[in-house]
Formats: structure tokens, C-alpha cells, sequence
């Protein structure tokens, strides 16, 4: 891979550096990403206003992250010996069975259906695209890289999360009620979402991946790191999962207010961390990737706790945007860190496990979440989540700060 002519600007375009296929990439993953927004709001926000319970919704949420789990390692595994660009553009198509089934069903065992297809869609997108992105790119634009997948992907999130406020609009031009205009947009999404798979099969059909049966795949010597890196992010997804899932369903049983509010309000905080997230690679540049992981993860912390005590919906909004921009600019860092510190063969297979680390402990405790939200326990989640990030942030720090990102073979 050549490498990209200095600029002879004094502040060079941060992107610049980012391979073109891999801006194509990131760009046409867009659609997908955008309907995984809207199926999120679709499940805390929507269905709770049809009269599913939070227990419901936290067992929605922590039966896809399951079977996240038991489909990623597989699928690592898979896509570190035979490829990935196809295991990426099937798992794409996932989405479009779960939003038809939560368009067209109000059976709780079809929506947990679909739960199950969103989390193996979800699997073997974790398992193949910051492999497919570290695979295509140099230490020296591997942060630019990241963090530009960061950004389109959270902002078009957003877009799917926003999509709520325009269907009071729709209602009063069609007449429809809340119900039909949720049902049609579904549909209508899950469309638009097939433009991933279709147009990423048109990008990648020159793409040539080296194929390695077992025999041929060298013995990871940074196994261990892996697992430490892995372990302490799970206790992050282990905290999170008892509140930040179901922020909407909280701000339904605290302040009253559906989808139509908490939907942008999900979009809002995507745009905001999208914004925040361009300053991420200068900050992995002129601290290094484990002070700047630490110092924007610690500063959400006030934030964390704060949020349940605050009696104003619009304070609470306002504070979770700015935590969940504070916290999440350490996104692209991370993978682009994770990435850097092991063997490019362990690509596939350490998304995948980074991945379940994360999301097995994250489910659990989302459907624990769920019914300490329905006894009415709407306080103590944020402290136990506020907890666990603590003790996460300080081991990372301590495991990882003498830890250099590899060069490349």
C-alpha cells in the first residue's frame, strides 16, 4: 500500500489519509447502519407504547446479544481462514427479517425471533469490519480510519434513531395512526437496508483475501493480550448493560415521554459523538491510545451518576448527550488499538471475541436491567453501571500503559 504524499498545508484534512476503497466501505455501510438505529428505538421506545413490559424489552435485547455471542467466534474464526468480505455482506442482510417481523407480529416469540437474527447479524458484522478495516490500512492512517467508521456510523445511526419525530407529521397528512406509521416505516427500512449488502457485493468483487486452512495459521503470541483487553471491556459491557440499552424505556416510565422524544434524543447524542469523535485521532497521537481511552471514558463519569437524580427531562437529555459523547470518543481509539497490538491473522477472531466479552455480560445484566426498571428501581442501574466502569477504567490503565501497538510485518 503507497503511502499518502504529505500535505503541504499547515492542518492537513484529518481523512485525507484513509484509503479510498476503505471510505467507500465505511460509506455504503451506511444504510444498514441506519436501520439498526430505527430497529433499537423500535424495540425500548415502541414497544413499550404498545404495552410490551421492560422485562420483555431487556429479554428482547439480551436473547440478540446471545446469540451475538454464540455466532461471533465462529464467524471470526471463519472469516480469519476463508474471508471475510462474504460473511460481512450476509450478516447485512439480517436486518431486513427482523424488522419485518417487528413490523408485521405482536407475538412476543417472534419478536424474540427476531431479536436472535439481529444479533447473528450483528456477530458477523463485529466479527469481520474492524478486521477488514485493520487489514487495509497502516499504523499511520489506522486511527483516521477508525474514527472516520465511527462517525458516519454513529451519525446515520442517528438518522435511524431520529426517525420517530417525523411520524406525528405522517399522521396528520395520512391519518394513520402511530401503529400503521411505525409498521409502514419498518418495512420501508428494511428496504433501504438491503442497499448495503447489494452495493458492498458491487465495491468488494475485486477484493482478494488470502484463504488459510488451520495448519497454516500461525500461533497467536498475543493471545494474552486479547483476553486482558477483552476481559476488562466486558466489565464495561457488563455495566452498561443495566441502564444504557434501555434509556428509552427508562425516560417512558420516569418522564412519560415515547419514542418521539427519546428517538432524537438517541440521535442527537449519535451526532454529538460522531463531532466528538474527529478530535479522537489527534488525542491517540499526542497523549497515546491508552491516556486518551482513559482521560474521555473517566470524564463521562460525573455524568453517569448524575443522570438519575436529575428531576428535568430536558437536563437528563442534555447530560446523557454530553456523557455519552465523553464516553464513547474512546470508540475508534480502542479498535484501532486492539487492532495494533496483535497478529493480523487473530484479525477475525479478536473482534469476535472482544465483541462477546462485551455483549455476553451486557445482555445479562440488560435483562436484569429490565426488571429492576419494572420493580421500579429507576435509580440504582445507573450506580451499579457508574461502578463498574470505574474499576474497568483503572485496570485498563494499569494493564495496559506500558503496552506499544505492534509494527507492521
Amino acid at each position: 500500500m503507497t503511502e499518502p504524499e504529505p500535505s503541504t498545508s499547515p492542518r492537513p484534512r484529518l481523512f485525507s489519509v484513509v484509503p479510498k476503497n476503505v471510505k467507500w466501505l465505511i460509506y455504503l455501510m451506511s444504510f444498514a447502519a441506519m436501520a439498526y438505529g430505527f430497529l433499537f428505538v423500535v424495540v425500548t421506545a415502541h414497544l413499550p407504547e404498545l404495552g410490551f413490559g421492560s422485562g420483555a424489552v431487556g429479554l428482547i435485547l439480551g436473547v440478540s446479544g446471545v446469540s451475538l455471542v454464540l455466532s461471533a467466534i465462529p464467524l471470526g474464526m471463519l472469516s480469519d481462514r476463508r474471508g471475510r468480505k462474504w460473511i460481512l455482506i450476509i450478516g447485512t442482510v439480517g436486518l431486513v427479517p427482523s424488522l419485518l417481523m417487528l413490523a408485521l407480529t405482536r407475538d412476543l416469540s417472534f419478536l424474540i425471533l427476531a431479536g436472535i437474527v439481529a444479533g447473528v447479524s450483528e456477530g458477523a458484522f463485529l466479527s469481520t469490519w474492524n478486521a477488514m478495516i485493520a487489514d487495509q490500512t497502516t499504523l499511520e492512517n489506522r486511527d483516521a480510519a477508525f474514527s472516520l467508521s465511527f462517525i458516519i456510523s454513529t451519525v446515520v445511526m442517528g438518522v435511524g434513531f431520529a426517525l420517530p419525530i417525523l411520524f406525528p407529521l405522517f399522521t396528520n397528512w395520512t391519518g394513520l395512526g402511530s401503529v400503521e406509521i411505525h409498521r409502514y416505516a419498518m418495512i420501508v427500512v428494511a428496504l433501504i437496508s438491503l442497499l448495503t449488502p447489494i452495493t458492498l457485493s458491487i465495491l468488494l468483487r475485486g477484493y482478494k483475501e488470502k484463504k488459510r486452512e488451520k495448519k497454516d495459521i500461525p500461533k497467536a503470541k498475543t493471545t494474552g493480550l486479547l483476553l486482558k483487553f477483552s476481559g476488562i471491556n466486558g466489565l464495561i459491557g457488563l455495566g452498561a448493560g443495566f441502564i444504557m440499552p434501555l434509556i428509552p424505556t427508562w425516560l417512558f416510565l420516569k418522564f412519560g415521554v415515547l419514542d418521539t422524544w427519546s428517538g432524537p434524543l438517541w440521535a442527537v447524542a449519535n451526532l454529538t459523538i460522531g463531532f466528538a469523535a474527529i478530535a479522537s485521532p489527534r488525542m491517540s497521537k499526542k497523549y497515546g491510545p491508552v491516556r486518551a481511552i482513559v482521560f474521555t471514558q473517566s470524564m463521562s463519569m460525573a455524568f453517569m451518576v448524575t443522570i438519575a437524580y436529575v428531576p428535568d427531562v430536558y437536563l437528563v437529555g442534555g447530560m446523557f448527550v454530553i456523557r455519552t459523547a465523553m464516553m464513547n470518543m474512546s470508540v475508534p481509539i480502542m479498535d484501532s488499538y486492539l487492532m495494533s497490538i496483535i497478529t493480523k491473522d487473530q484479525r477475525g477472531l479478536a473482534s469476535a471475541i472482544n465483541s462477546i466479552f462485551w455483549r455476553l455480560p451486557n445482555s445479562l445484566t440488560t435483562i436484569a436491567g429490565g426488571f429492576m426498571l419494572q420493580a421500579g428501581y429507576l435509580d440504582l442501574p445507573f450506580l451499579i453501571a457508574a461502578s463498574f466502569y470505574i474499576v474497568a477504567i483503572v485496570l485498563f490503565y494499569k494493564v495496559f500503559k506500558g503496552v506499544d501497538r505492534r509494527v507492521e510485518e
